[in-house]
């Protein structure tokens, strides 16, 4: 069963995440939307991408419980790398990605929407990086690019406390384009995309090779330090702690090793 519809309407696609209920990011669904990024590159008409999710939830994060069927450090940075390689992709695309975010990104959420170009929000829904309630890192580049739209300040903040804020706090801080409300949130992405699709293709593509240009190279060696740390936290006591809690619904108890 795929767990990434594919919509094609005129100039603009839409990718629907369908992983119910909290649309987790497994490594199917990435090597679904790895192959989604091939095919629609090769798609001379298009002009512009949304993604989306099913249900309740944009994605509520990544997908624990297949987590924790990895034995090895090095699966674990593996994993991270992959994740990241296809998130710097997406980053790096020719053509634009509008991320529409309701009910929650959180973890591997988060860190996908992040790799869009274009966020619209809920002004209710939540965003956040909660890993660490569970002894554990983001691990799809989340501690590098999040400083990038709301400084490190907030960051630091966030990350640490595993907090989320709310779509209307995210348009505030950058970290999302706009929040409306859920009932005006994908029709404006729709009305957003069909602008953009207005536009030429050669111009739009020259643009998605510019803008990044603004951005540090440093963002390579921090995520690739990013899979290392990974890697290595995961095979902590406090990881499986913080796991095992969380699949069984109660309050970690960390013994800081």
């Amino acid at each position: 069963m795929k767990m990434l519809s594919y919509e094609k309407k005129e100039n603009v696609a839409t990718l629907t995440i369908q992983s119910p209920p909290a649309n987790a990011l497994s490594s199917k669904l990435l090597k679904e939307l790895a192959e989604k990024l091939d095919s629609m590159e090769r798609d001379p008409e298009l002009k512009a991408v949304i993604i989306k999710g099913e249900g309740r939830f944009f994605s509520a994060g990544a997908d624990i419980k297949e987590f924790t069927s990895l034995q090895e450090a090095s699966d674990y940075e593996s994993l991270s790398a992959d994740g990241q390689q296809i998130f710097a992709r997406m980053e790096r695309f020719s053509i634009p990605i509008i991320a529409v975010i309701h009910g929650a990104a959180l973890g591997g959420g988060l860190e996908l929407a992040m790799a869009c170009h274009i966020r619209l929000a809920s002004s209710d829904a939540k965003l956040g990086l909660p890993e660490l309630n569970l002894g554990i890192i983001p691990g799809f580049a989340g501690s590098q690019r999040l400083p990038r739209y709301v400084g490190n300040a907030k960051a630091y903040e966030m990350i640490l406390t595993g907090a989320p804020i709310s779509g209307k706090e995210a348009a505030s801080f950058g970290l999302v384009n706009k929040a409306l409300t859920e009932e005006e949130l994908f029709p404006a992405a729709e009305k957003l995309a069909g602008n953009i699709a207005q536009k030429s293709k050669p111009a739009i593509k020259r643009i998605m090779q510019l803008i990044p240009y603004a951005n540090t190279n440093a963002i390579a060696e921090g995520s690739k330090a990013e899979a290392k740390a990974f890697g290595e936290i995961f095979g902590s006591e406090d990881a499986k702690e913080g796991i095992e809690a969380f699949l069984h619904k109660r309050k970690p108890v960390f013994k800081d090793k």
